[in-house]
């Protein structure tokens, strides 16, 4: 019997998935799985003058979640935020770029489905 990937498994593919996807858009990887004290950043990308931070939700299927909407509640976003200003003290060169919050929905396989993007509200 063949074994689950694990979530740690599931959400490295689901940030990789994401992170693809906005390279090809011109974004350039700052930080991956970035963790201090008070928060955390799955991905944060920039392009000139601008700064992307990404929550990123792997899921298989559409759970009680909505497939991650809910969890990134309001909770989670002060974290990603307590987590960029952590980020920015140690960066200082990015204080003035504009920086915008999305949240990506990324399906699991065996889905084929693309990637859903939300913009986050501070």
């Amino acid at each position: 019997m063949a074994s689950q990937p694990s979530s740690s498994t599931k959400g490295f593919w689901a940030e990789r998935r994401a992170l693809i996807a906005l390279e090809r858009h011109g974004w350039r990887l700052l930080a991956q799985q970035w963790r201090c004290r008070w928060g955390e950043i799955d991905l944060l990308l920039a392009k000139p003058e601008r700064l992307l931070l990404v929550e990123v939700k792997g899921r298989s299927r559409c759970g009680p979640d909505g497939w991650g909407v809910a969890a990134c509640d309001g909770r989670k976003r002060l974290r990603i935020r307590r987590g960029f200003g952590c980020w920015l003290l140690e960066n200082p060169q990015w204080q003035g770029a504009s920086v915008q919050m999305v949240l990506a929905l990324v399906p699991l396989p065996p889905l084929r489905a693309r990637v859903r993007w939300l913009t986050l509200e501070g």
